[in-house]
């Protein structure tokens, strides 16, 4: 099998030292740029990423993933050879699949700017009643807030070409980011395509995620920045 050279992964990484290097490595096997932006990790995460052919970047502290997204769609543009730019979790609940499914679409479709995964339109294995409850309310707070109507707000895995990596600007450092890229797209008016994706959650991933009521706090952060424009 060919490993593609003109998509790049970007990886926000906090902490994940135990699963990091085995995740750098299963994108390695089909895709050959994967930039990891270390964000003040206390662990071993460092000497993780170092380890492996994926580019390294290090915050001196932590910033928030929204601010480690920006780093690393910053630098994947030094790169002329770059087409799809790929938003990507550290802790292995993504499926390299639902990447490869994105970016295909996107070649057969060059009107759409990005593709979104959507846990709700896919599968979502192993996720709590809980979880599931809070995210709906996020996603109702976040189409409200936004205008976009979406089935699946706060999910990681994103595709999108470089007009969208060009313009896209994330200012919000932290998980409020997802929020602040949905208003982006209807902002920008990038054509968009929600796509079904497979989000796993292990028992590491469950124990490392944001605690379940972020995504209202988040949501709520939103409108609250929208009143006090």
């Amino acid at each position: 099998m060919s490993i593609r050279n003109d998509v790049a992964f970007i990886i926000p990484v906090f902490n994940e030292g135990p699963v990091i290097a085995g995740v750098i490595k299963k994108v390695l096997d089909e895709y050959s740029t994967v930039i990891c932006v270390n964000d003040g990790s206390s662990d071993d995460t460092n000497e993780q990423i170092g380890d492996t052919d994926a580019v390294l970047i290090n915050h001196p502290i932590n910033m928030g993933q929204g601010a480690s997204l920006q780093t690393g769609i910053e630098y994947a543009l030094t790169l002329d050879h770059i087409k799809y730019f790929v938003t990507f979790d550290a802790d292995g609940q993504h499926q390299l699949e639902d990447v490869d499914m994105m970016v295909k679409y996107l070649e057969e479709h060059p009107k759409v700017d990005i593709t979104l995964g959507s846990r709700f339109l896919g599968k979502a294995e192993n996720m709590s009643q809980l979880k599931r409850i809070v995210l709906k309310l996020a996603i109702f707070f976040s189409n409200t807030t936004s205008g976009l109507k979406l089935t699946d707000a706060h999910n990681g895995l994103r595709v999108f070409n470089r007009h969208v990596a060009e313009t896209l600007d994330i200012t919000m450092n932290d998980m409020a980011h997802a929020s602040e890229i949905v208003e982006k797209i209807k902002q920008n008016k990038y054509a968009f395509q929600e796509l079904p994706c497979t989000i796993i959650y292990t028992e590491y991933s469950k124990a490392k995620g944001q605690a379940v009521m972020n995504a209202v706090n988040i949501s709520f952060d939103l409108i609250l920045r929208k009143l006090t424009k």
